[in-house]
C-alpha cells in the first residue's frame, strides 16, 4: 500500500485490520450514477483507516483488468457475450425483454460469477489469501457475494441503496428473488436512511440483521468557498444564466428523479419571478420528453436543458453557481446529490412522499431549517416553496449555512465510514 498505509499502521492493532472482499459493479473509471461515487469515497476512507479492499467492479470493454485506486486493489475481469443463451437460465422472464435488457442482465451475471471466481479460485486457493468479509452492493453484485460465502464459509454483508419493489413495483421478478436471496444469505445488511430500512422490513427482510448507515460528502472538495466569484459569474455566464435567479437540478432522467414534475413547475414559478432559470443537467431516458415539453409549455427562456454527464470540477461549478437546487424525487432511499447541494451551502427542496431519505437530510422547520419538503407530484407545491426562497434572500442564505453544517456533523464520508467499518468489525470479531 501507499504512505496513508503506513501513517495508519501506528495507530491501529492487527485485529482491527480488515481484509476486505468487495464487490460493487459500478466503480471508477466506470460511473452511472451515485453508487459509484459512493463506492470512490467510501473504500478510499477504508484504505486510510489501513484496511486491505480486494474490489471486484464490471469491466465496461476496454477497463484494466487488474489496477489500483487510492489505496485498494480493483480486479475487472473481462466479460463475454452470451445474451442469445439467456432465455435457457429463465426462458419466462427473460424472452419477454428487448436486446439491450438481456445483455445488461447477461453482463451483470457474468459479472457476478467471473468475480466470485477469481476470489474464491484465485486469490484464496492459489495465492493463498485469506478474507475476513464479503461486501456487495445491491442486486447487480449480490450474486458474487453469495457464491462467495458458500464456498469461503466467511461473512457476508449486503448493502442495498435502494431495491426494486421500490424502484418499480412491477419490474423484474428475477432482480426482487436475487434481491431476497442475497438478504436470506446475509450476515448483516447495511442500508442508507431509516425509510429505506422501513421498506425493506415491509418487503420482508429481517430487522435484527439491518443496519442503518448514512451516505456522506467530500466536504473539503464541496465548499462554495473554494470559488471566487468572477469564477461563478463567469461561469454562470458561460451556461446562459447570467445574473438571472438560477435553479438546479441534477440527476438521472428517469420519473423516480421527478424532474418533469419541477419543468411543469416553472410556469407558474416564472409568474412570480419571470427571469428564473431552470438548469438540469444529466442523461437518461426522458430527455426527448423533457425537451417537448419545454417546448409546448412555450419554456425556451427559462428551462436550459443540458443533457450530458461532466467532469467532477464542473458539477462543482454548477452547484456553485445556482441559487437554489431541487430534487423533487418521487423515491429516493438517500439522495448524494443532496447532500453535496448542502454542504456547498445551497438551499434545498427535495421530495418527500414514499420512501425519502432525503426528508433524513433535510430540516424543513426551526432554527435547523435548511430547506423545504415538498410533494413531488404536485407541480404547485413545487413552486409554492421555490418561490419563496428565491424571493426570501435571508431565508436563502440561514438555509445553505444550516444545510452544510449539517452535513459537517452528519454526513461526511468519515462518519459513514467509521459506521460502516463498525458494523463490518462485529461480523469479523463474532466469528473469531
Amino acid at each position: 500500500m501507499g504512505s496513508g498505509w503506513e501513517e495508519d499502521d501506528r495507530n491501529l492493532l492487527p485485529c482491527d485490520r480488515m481484509k476486505i472482499a468487495y464487490f460493487v459493479d459500478e466503480f471508477p473509471p466506470f460511473f452511472r450514477g451515485g453508487l459509484g461515487t459512493y463506492a470512490k469515497e467510501i473504500t478510499k476512507q477504508f484504505t486510510l483507516k489501513g484496511h486491505s479492499l480486494s474490489v471486484f467492479s464490471l469491466n465496461t470493454g476496454d477497463d484494466p483488468t487488474f489496477d489500483t485506486w487510492d489505496g485498494a486493489e480493483v480486479h475487472r475481469p473481462k466479460l463475454m457475450t452470451f445474451s442469445d443463451m439467456l432465455s435457457i437460465v429463465n426462458p419466462v422472464e427473460m424472452k419477454t425483454w428487448n436486446l439491450n435488457g438481456q445483455e445488461f442482465f447477461t453482463n451483470t451475471l457474468l459479472y457476478n460469477i467471473l468475480s466470485a471466481s477469481k476470489l474464491v479460485n484465485s486469490l484464496v486457493k492459489k495465492e493463498h489469501r485469506n478474507f475476513d468479509i464479503l461486501v456487495s452492493h445491491d442486486w447487480l453484485a449480490a450474486l458474487a457475494g453469495i457464491i462467495a460465502k458458500r464456498n469461503l464459509g466467511i461473512p457476508f454483508v449486503i448493502h442495498f441503496h435502494s431495491n426494486e419493489q421500490g424502484r418499480n413495483p412491477s419490474g423484474s421478478a428475477t432482480v426482487k428473488e436475487i434481491e431476497r436471496i442475497a438478504a436470506l444469505n446475509a450476515n448483516r445488511i447495511i442500508t442508507v436512511s431509516y425509510a429505506m430500512r422501513d421498506e425493506l422490513m415491509r418487503c420482508g427482510y429481517p430487522e435484527q440483521k439491518i443496519r442503518v448507515v448514512h451516505n456522506g460528502v467530500d466536504t473539503e472538495k464541496y465548499d462554495a468557498d473554494r470559488f471566487s466569484g468572477q469564477e461563478v459569474e463567469a461561469f454562470r455566464e458561460q451556461i446562459g444564466v447570467g445574473s438571472s435567479p438560477m435553479i438546479f437540478f441534477i440527476g438521472r432522467l428517469t420519473w423516480v428523479k421527478g424532474v418533469d414534475s419541477l419543468v411543469r413547475a416553472m410556469p407558474q414559478i416564472i409568474q412570480e419571478i419571470p427571469d428564473a432559470k431552470l438548469v438540469i443537467l444529466g442523461i437518461g431516458e426522458m430527455d426527448q420528453m423533457l425537451t417537448q415539453m419545454v417546448r409546448d409549455l412555450h419554456l425556451d427562456e427559462n428551462v436550459l436543458l443540458h443533457f450530458k454527464m461532466v467532469p467532477e470540477e464542473e458539477r462543482l461549478m454548477y452547484y456553485a453557481a445556482c441559487d437554489i437546487a431541487v430534487f423533487p424525487s418521487k423515491y429516493e432511499p438517500f439522495g448524494i446529490v443532496c447532500t453535496e447541494a448542502q454542504s456547498m451551502g445551497k438551499p434545498v427542496v427535495v421530495g418527500a412522499t414514499g420512501t425519502s431519505g432525503l426528508r433524513e437530510q433535510v430540516i424543513p422547520t426551526g432554527n435547523e431549517i435548511c430547506g423545504f419538503h415538498i410533494n413531488p407530484y404536485d407541480p404547485l407545491d413545487i413552486a409554492k416553496y421555490v418561490v419563496k426562497i428565491l424571493k426570501d434572500p435571508d431565508l436563502a442564505t440561514t438555509m445553505g449555512t444550516n444545510g452544510r453544517s449539517r452535513v459537517l456533523k452528519n454526513f461526511t464520508w468519515e462518519i459513514a465510514s467509521e459506521k460502516t467499518i463498525g458494523v463490518y468489525q462485529e461480523l469479523v470479531d463474532d466469528r473469531k
